[in-house]
């Protein structure tokens, strides 16, 4: 170590070391991240299947059992009788 370029060659290459072992913190924190944001999708997914699932089971044929709600039209609320009448 008593040549100056050796000692300078020495300081760029751990230099150059702490970049490459920086970068590759960064890349295994992205890859934990994503893998952790994946199991938690798969886990809310599941939990959403099972919800659906019950909905389904419990589906009688009426979704919304509101007596007063009627028929939902999609014109607007107006009768097709009336629109025929009209004619």
């Amino acid at each position: 170590m008593s040549d100056p370029s050796t000692y300078w060659l020495n300081i760029m290459n751990i230099g150059l070391g702490l970049v490459v072992l920086a970068c590759c913190a960064v890349v295994v924190v992205g890859v934990a991240a994503e893998l952790a944001a994946n199991r938690k999708k798969r886990t809310g997914l599941a939990r959403l299947d099972r919800e659906v699932a019950d909905l389904a089971a419990a589906y009688d044929g009426h979704v919304f059992q509101v007596p007063g709600l009627g028929l939902t039209m999609a014109d607007g609320g107006e009768p097709a009788g009336k629109k025929e009448q009209e004619r």
